[in-house]
């Protein structure tokens, strides 16, 4: 990860950006908390697809700031990570932590799903902003 300045991925900023903003988290730290290296590797002779995302760098907090604003407070329950864990310090934290990762996850492997079967842009094209199909 040293070496690899943002990592490697499809898309992770854009995912971390949006539960950032939904939860109350800084959007500032959306620079360290994206870095993110995606792998995809074949195993079972290539029977299935291993997939994994790599996030060292998370900063989230489930107490003060803007997690206090209603919406953002309502989102944070919404996931049971709302205040301080009461049971374990850190862990309402450690576990939004965990839906980064595992949201980021998701919307990689939906993004290189949608380029490998040639649909990423085959919906550009289709449903852009313009009043005119251009797949045509």
């Amino acid at each position: 990860m040293a070496g690899a300045l943002g990592g490697f991925n499809a898309h992770a900023s854009n995912i971390v950006a949006a539960i950032y903003i939904a939860t109350g988290q800084d959007p500032a730290q959306n620079v360290e908390s994206s870095h993110c290296i995606t792998m995809m590797e074949a195993v079972n002779d290539g029977k299935d697809l291993h997939v994994s995302v790599t996030m060292p760098s998370i900063e989230v907090g489930t107490v003060g700031g803007g997690t206090q604003l209603a919406s953002q407070s309502a989102c944070l329950n919404l996931l049971g990570v709302k205040g301080a864990s009461k049971e374990t310090p850190g862990a309402n934290s450690r576990m939004l932590a965990t839906i980064v990762a595992s949201a980021v996850l998701a919307g990689e492997l939906s993004l290189m799903s949608a380029i490998a079967a040639g649909q990423l842009v085959k919906s550009h094209m289709k449903y852009n902003r313009s009043t005119k199909d251009v797949s045509k």
